[in-house]
């Protein structure tokens, strides 16, 4: 049975649609860091989106080819996920989106340590032709975090925000998103198969006590 990750850490990837406080662990990913329209056709986050997911699926199907990793298990591929930033402290969502600036993530199987994204990397390379410069094997400890699902629409995530918001007020909290610690969602759904009032986007906010 492959190893689903939504569905062992549902704490992580399905939170109710009230924040909750959390702590996240370390979690390895294999990243690319860029800056624009998510939504730009062509443009730097889609070509992201290919080379992260060359480089999972390499891994996920190691077990067709001839290289045997030590610890493998099939899984399912985790969803997208994404740091989002906008400079001068901004907070997130901008009006503009061509100002955002972004790492794309998916998480890593405990298994793959950095000897083998580096040869996932070479055989995206290889194999389709495609630079592997940008992508990093990426450790992310977020610690304490408040976060909560968002249903519908991307732009309308200030909604949810606003709830964050008001949970981080009222629990003696302070919003901690700095240069190191970011606006972090996890995308739960295929905008290209799913209805807009269907999405799903888990929203966190790193925070600290007072």
């Amino acid at each position: 049975m492959a190893k689903d990750y939504k569905k062992e850490y549902k704490d992580l990837y399905l939170p109710k649609i009230k924040p909750m406080l959390i702590d996240i662990p370390e979690i390895n990913f294999v990243a690319v860091e860029g800056k624009g329209n998510p939504n730009d056709k062509d443009g730097e986050y889609q070509m992201a989106m290919q080379l992260l997911y060359s480089i999972q699926y390499t891994i996920k199907m190691s077990k067709m080819g001839n290289n045997k990793i030590n610890g493998y298990f099939d899984y399912v591929v985790p969803p997208l996920e994404g740091l989002w930033w906008f400079e001068n402290g901004v907070k997130i969502p901008p009006i503009d989106k061509s100002k955002y600036n972004w790492i794309s993530l998916i998480r890593l199987p405990e298994f793959a340590d950095e000897n083998i994204f580096k040869w996932a990397c070479d055989e995206v390379t290889k194999k389709k032709n495609i630079e592997t410069q940008n992508a990093k094997y990426y450790k992310l400890n977020e610690g304490l975090c408040v976060q909560c699902m968002h249903l519908g629409s991307y732009d309308d995530e200030p909604k949810t925000i606003k709830l964050i918001d008001e949970f981080i007020k009222e629990n003696n909290l302070i919003n901690d998103i700095n240069e190191v610690r970011r606006h972090h969602e996890i995308y739960l759904s295929d905008p290209r198969k799913t209805e807009v009032s269907k999405l799903k986007t888990v929203i966190r906010i790193p925070v600290m006590n007072k």
